[in-house]
């Protein structure tokens, strides 16, 4: 009576030999890409598992009687998976089992990154035929601190004579190294004569300084990304296609301000891989264009994207920019203005020098959520005033005391003191 019901369960790339009763005349498998057979002998055979999936054996014997069919079962190497992990990943605490013809990943690890690697690995034992069933032990939130710093120092000097007038009494003839009132810069002007002439005097001496600090900061779950932006938008007219003949124009929007992108994640002993990109922009109109009359203006934008690691608490400098910028301009009258000493009567000299430096520093914490009311706001100290502080004493806010958070006991040494060093 033939053998019917049997199973056979082997992993991929390993084998098992299959004995009968009666010496073997023929045997056929159902599908070759999933199990080999060899004959080993007149009563056994040698099954190898190829890839993950099910099919079935039939054995005949020499008279063409049905010894056995036998159901062939062949899984992903769940074992040699797990000797990979416990070698790889000794603290990490991961289950494997066997579903159909994929493999389960169960139990808990210490961080989305130690997740990622896990699968991955696996991966190359079933691939395409993974269940991810893991839990990150504890959510790891980042905190990203990001500080824009920017210097700017300008120096600006002018000196020369603008214009010479000559009287005759019946009009003015004007001879200038640039129109008058056409100046490029609000600069001091003085006039003398001497005798019929006429001198205009311009002078100028400027100095600025510019200072920018912005500091965004921003929280997201390790392995999520994370929008910032404080600042606005600004249209932008927009020439559709033309319909019969017209030319639509849409309006579009920019945005400028202080933004940051970043995507945290926290690897193990505290490392986090950080993809940041931060944005620093500005409206400048001195980089606009008039299209029909409508003016657009340009933007100044300082940006970086990069991808650093860090621990937490530490700080990056993840881009700089020292720039320093000098021109020199001299106005003259052709040949006049050559003359050694007369020739500053016929010359005008302006330089502009400008000195900038960028810093864009980085620093991410990894935070966790806090007690309730542990946390203070900027409102919690003000107040609306009432109409008599508003109206008699003039006071447009009440400052009102924080609250009182909960501290931790006063600790100290139980037990005799020992000698103390100096």
């Amino acid at each position: 009576m033939a053998q019917t019901g049997a199973v056979m369960t082997l992993a991929v790339n390993k084998s098992q030999t299959l004995r009968v009763g009666r010496p073997i005349g023929k045997m056929a498998l159902g599908s070759d890409k999933i199990a080999d057979i060899v004959p080993v002998s007149a009563t056994s055979v040698y099954v190898l598992g190829k890839a993950a999936g099910a099919t079935n054996l039939s054995i005949f014997d020499r008279a063409g009687g049905l010894i056995a069919v036998v159901d062939v079962v062949v899984t992903p190497d769940a074992d040699s998976l797990k000797r990979k992990l416990a070698e790889l990943l000794p603290t990490e605490a991961v289950g494997v089992s066997i579903a159909s013809d994929s493999l389960i990943l169960e139990g808990q690890v210490s961080s989305a990154a130690a997740a990622e690697r896990v699968a991955a690995i696996a991966q190359v034992f079933a691939p395409g035929k993974i269940i991810n069933a893991m839990r990150v032990g504890s959510p790891q939130q980042v905190l990203l601190e990001v500080r824009f710093a920017e210097m700017t120092r300008s120096t600006v000097k002018a000196l020369g004579l603008s214009s010479i007038r000559y009287s005759t009494g019946a009009g003015n003839d004007s001879l200038g190294i640039f129109p008058p009132g056409n100046t490029t810069r609000d600069v001091f002007t003085g006039s003398f004569a001497f005798g019929n002439l006429q001198f205009q005097l311009d002078a100028l001496e400027q100095q600025g300084l510019v200072r920018t600090l912005a500091q965004p900061n921003l929280i997201a779950l390790s392995g999520e990304n994370a929008y910032f932006l404080a600042g606005g938008e600004f249209p932008i007219p927009v020439a559709s296609n033309q319909v019969g003949g017209i030319t639509t124009v849409t309006i579009e929007f920019k945005q400028f301000g202080v933004s940051l992108t970043f995507t945290p994640t926290v690897l193990e002993d505290g490392l986090i891989n950080l993809v940041v990109a931060p944005e620093v922009s500005q409206l400048d109109p001195s980089a606009g264009i008039t299209l029909s009359q409508i003016n657009i203006p340009g933007l100044r934008v300082r940006r970086a994207r990069t991808t650093l690691e860090l621990r937490d608490g530490q700080a990056f400098a993840m881009a700089g920019l020292i720039q320093s910028d000098f021109q020199d301009t001299v106005r003259q009258i052709p040949l006049l203005g050559r003359l050694p000493i007369f020739g500053t009567l016929f010359r005008s000299s302006d330089y502009d020098r400008t000195e900038r430096e960028l810093v864009m520093m980085v620093t991410p914490r990894i935070v966790r959520p806090v007690a309730p009311g542990a946390l203070v706001t900027p409102l919690d100290r003000v107040r609306e005033p009432g109409d008599f502080d508003f109206f008699l004493n003039g006071r447009w806010e009440k400052r009102v005391p924080l609250p009182k958070l909960p501290t931790t006991p006063p600790g100290g040494i139980d037990g005799d003191a020992g000698p103390i060093v100096r």
